[in-house]
């Protein structure tokens, strides 16, 4: 019980060409190899922007967060619908 020989790994092959066919292997792999292109287009296009975003100043201002309201030194009035006895 070792590793699998050239043999065994052919067998497999030809076992997964009759289920699957050739043409299904073949368009899965297309769809993969587009799939890698697309993610290394993406992962470029991300370290432009990156760069890009380092090179340029900031952009705009933030602003502080916003004073506090003072509280009302009015006394509290009860909006009760209770008739005062």
């Amino acid at each position: 019980m070792g590793s699998f020989s050239v043999w065994h790994w052919l067998v497999v092959l030809l076992v997964v060409l009759l289920l699957f066919g050739g043409g299904k292997i073949s368009g899965l792999m297309g769809d993969l190899a587009k799939g890698i292109k697309s993610f290394k287009k993406n992962m470029k296009e991300d370290d432009d922007d990156a760069s890009m975003a380092a090179d340029s100043p900031p952009a705009g201002n933030i602003s502080g967060p916003a004073p506090h309201a003072r509280p009302s030194t009015e006394p509290k009035t009860s909006n009760s619908t209770h008739p005062a006895a």
